[in-house]
């Protein structure tokens, strides 16, 4: 299988991919690293469906999945890898798979995913880089094979949709991702329980790890960037990490005058997860390029080795870029 970017990667739309669905048989179903609700809604939700229609499926995921997703992310039973087929649900790039990375890079055979930065490393790809979220393609792919949805596959499905919306507030939102979501309030989903749990619900240690990020907290050029520090003594002294950190990225743009978000989470001695968030015209995933990443316009991250004043340095660089581009950009424009 070939996996450059260009090479090898056979593009499906909508009724392709539902056919190749309903083609095969046994199923291993990947998440990202660090699991969201979207990752993880769209992969149960598909997980149900193949087994509506009598497929073999499990899910796999990098990491423990975080128990607030109990109401839907069940343990699945073992799917050898001999004769099935790996699907990658929601991830843009193979660095994405974290733990499970040595044992499927290259081996991928189909991914559904909707970030523009998609590197197309799968042997086939069906991409929505509309769609505001992944469960919003896969809501369409199970309609498409003409799988009946039950409960647990809408509130699987929602939480994808609510999660990678933030609630259905961000710009990505559309019409449809509205109708879709109408369509699954037909069903016994509780959405005001999902949304309390997604959005409303704090643990105190992380309430207490949000006291030490903001007293640590930067503002850079000219106030226009918020720079969030989550250190390795940090996550240790509150015990606070991994996926519990997904919230931390959303304060980084929520003071007023911000432009472009930082959050900075250490995961090794010398690495750090990135993560960006912007408001237009700045793009999120255009400078996360720059650091080896990607993700949307308004949200995207990357993996950036080195201590932490090296990582800051070269995200800082970055950032100051995007915004001299957008300061010329206006000065042409008056």
């Amino acid at each position: 299988m070939k996996n450059d970017k260009n090479i090898g990667c056979n593009e499906l739309n909508l009724k392709q991919t539902a056919s190749y669905l309903r083609k095969h048989n046994n199923y291993i179903i990947l998440t990202h690293a660090s699991p969201d609700g979207d990752t993880l809604g769209s992969a149960y939700a598909l997980y149900y469906a193949l087994n509506e229609i009598g497929k073999t499926a499990c899910v796999l995921c990098p990491d423990v999945i975080p128990k607030k997703y109990d109401y839907f992310a069940r343990k699945t039973d073992h799917v050898s890898m001999e004769n099935s087929t790996v699907i990658a649900v929601d991830i843009a790039t193979e660095a994405l798979l974290g733990g499970l990375k040595d044992e499927f890079a290259g081996k991928i055979n189909l991914c559904i995913d909707h970030h523009i930065s998609n590197t197309r490393y799968a042997e086939n790809l069906y991409l929505d880089a509309s769609a505001a979220a992944t469960a919003q393609s896969m809501y369409e792919l199970i309609e498409q094979m003409k799988v009946n949805i039950n409960d647990i596959t809408a509130k699987a499905l929602y939480t994808g949709l609510a999660t990678d919306t933030g609630c259905f507030k961000y710009a990505n939102v559309t019409e449809k991702t509205h109708l879709i979501a109408a369509e699954l309030y037909k069903f016994n989903i509780d959405a005001a329980e999902i949304n309390r749990l997604m959005f409303d619900t704090k643990s105190k240690k992380l309430i207490k790890l949000e006291q030490m990020v903001l007293s640590k907290s930067e503002f850079h050029f000219d106030d226009r960037c918020f720079l969030l520090p989550v250190t390795a003594e940090m996550q240790e002294e509150t015990g606070c990490s991994g996926t519990e950190l997904e919230g931390i990225a959303v304060i980084s743009r929520s003071v007023e005058g911000v432009m472009v978000g930082i959050t900075m989470k250490q995961t090794d001695m010398e690495e750090f997860k990135v993560s960006l968030r912007t408001y237009p015209p700045l793009d999120a995933s255009a400078i996360c390029n720059k650091l080896g990443g990607g993700g949307h316009v308004a949200a995207a991250g990357a993996t950036v080795k080195g201590t932490y004043e090296e990582v800051k340095a070269r995200v800082l660089k970055a950032v100051g870029e995007a915004l001299e581009e957008v300061d010329a950009g206006s000065d042409s424009v008056r």
